[in-house]
């Protein structure tokens, strides 16, 4: 996530931190580096510029020369400013107080994720609302794009009003909203037509839209890898239609990341949710602040305990800790079923990704890659074995290992290293029995290779 922009303002938040004297000459030593930062991740200048200004006035104010730690203070401000330019406090929540259904349009260019984006925000509307949930696609120009937005919406839970290549997109929309208030549907997503470029066409039609659907939300789908061209489209949309709010998607790529800092500024309304994974559950609200701090290398630990929360099994974990208290034997079921709590919390990347700079990996994308294909190797290695032999992981010599292998289409090596890891695990949930739990974080000094957890590249205690 912003993976440039992050580096570099949280080794500048690490230096500030240690200066016991805040002075004109650096913080303007300072705010030139976080000027190059924010221009280099693609932030509209206007955007920079205004940010700058105020970052500096504070920054020179007394609230930081009179203040104790003066480093701490600046990095303050400027973790305040970025929010406000993001759009302080949380926009996340759709306004749906209209006479059902309630009608959000998604508009946006060809390729920025309308179609993803409407099965997530459907998903999101149903488990976190509790609404009912029609879809339809607008765009008659790709079938594909129909036929995709049927089979994410079957995914998503949500039902799909079937359309095609041959109708008129206002007929389509005139059909969707009759059946949708006949079958007492609370909300209507409308997937419009995109293009690879904006073009007259698509905003008078996208434009007829609106006033035949006239929809409570009008929400702007952008990519947030697009750079300087999000900003650009962002304001032809802005233009065109009275958009009520924006879906920042591809928040996870390693992008630039300036879309999320400038497309606020130059619409004028705020972001509402953003596409952290390509998977249904990967939509969040926006939270300007958490942003911010995830930006400055913060990490979002409000995020991840949310995203611990939803994904564990409380009354299973409960289950689990009173076994180990009790000096149950640790069993390979039980490996099996840590990796599977960890997956349904979106994986190793997803994890690590919301954890402060100080605490993750400094790993790429194909680390993490790795990292989570190692988690189902192991998944399948153990999923080859009998219910007997998970049980009893002494009885598995060498015909069983072979057995296994074959059963998970790996070496008998990775058998082997599985049940070493294994071996460690049992280990740490003896001195865990006996309470020595500190004792035993002190001796993995953080690192995650010994829970059956792949250790990533730089990572750091």
């Amino acid at each position: 996530m912003a993976s440039a922009l992050t580096e570099k303002l949280s080794r500048l938040v690490k230096e500030l931190r240690g200066q016991a004297r805040i002075t004109e000459d650096n913080v303007a030593e300072m705010l030139r580096e976080v000027r190059l930062a924010l221009l280099e991740a693609d932030v509209a200048l206007p955007v920079v510029r205004d940010f700058i200004a105020r970052v500096k006035g504070k920054a020179l104010g007394a609230e930081v020369v009179g203040s104790l730690t003066p480093g701490q203070v600046l990095v303050g401000i400027i973790h305040k400013e970025l929010a406000a330019t993001m759009g302080a406090g949380t926009a996340g929540e759709l306004n749906l107080a209209a006479q059902p259904p309630a009608v959000v349009l998604m508009a946006g260019l060809q390729g920025a994720g309308k179609t993803t984006s409407t099965a997530k925000l459907a998903r999101h509307l149903i488990e976190k609302r509790k609404k009912k949930v029609l879809t339809v696609s607008g765009d008659v120009y790709r079938p594909a794009a129909i036929e995709q937005l049927k089979t994410v919406t079957a995914q998503a839970g949500a039902e799909w009003f079937p359309s095609t290549a041959q109708q008129k997109p206002l007929d389509i929309a005139r059909a969707a909203l009759d059946y949708a208030r006949k079958h007492h549907f609370d909300v209507l997503l409308v997937d419009t037509a995109g293009r690879l470029a904006i073009d007259a066409v698509l905003m008078d039609e996208i434009k007829e839209l609106h006033a035949v659907l006239n929809p409570v939300e009008t929400l702007f789908v952008v990519d947030a890898m697009q750079g300087q061209d999000a900003i650009n489209t962002a304001r032809a949309f802005k233009e065109a239609l009275p958009l009520t709010g924006i879906v920042l998607t591809k928040l996870d790529g390693d992008a630039r990341g300036g879309a999320a800092l400038s497309v606020r500024a130059v619409t004028g309304v705020p972001i509402k949710f953003a596409g952290v994974s390509e998977k249904l559950d990967g939509l969040e609200a926006f939270d300007a602040e958490r942003h911010a701090g995830r930006i400055l290398g913060m990490g979002d630990i409000v995020a991840l305990v949310e995203q611990v929360t939803a994904g564990v099994d409380v009354a299973q974990a409960q289950k689990f800790a009173a076994k180990i208290k009790s000096g149950e034997g640790f069993t390979l079921q039980d490996f099996l079923e840590q990796i599977r709590q960890m997956k349904k919390m979106g994986g190793l990347a997803n994890f690590i990704d919301k954890l402060p700079a100080q605490f993750s990996a400094k790993a790429g994308a194909a680390d993490m890659d790795r990292a989570d294909k190692e988690v189902r190797r192991k998944e399948g290695i153990i999923c080859s074995m009998t219910p007997t032999e998970r049980r009893k992981p002494e009885l598995i010599k060498a015909t069983r290992k072979r057995r296994i292998a074959a059963g998970a289409g790996v070496q008998v090596q990775e058998v082997n290293r599985l049940l070493k890891e294994f071996e460690q695990m049992q280990g740490m949930m003896k001195k865990m029995k006996g309470g020595g739990l500190m004792k035993m974080m002190k001796q993995l000094g953080g690192g995650m290779g010994g829970m059956g957890m792949p250790k990533l590249p730089g990572m750091r205690g």
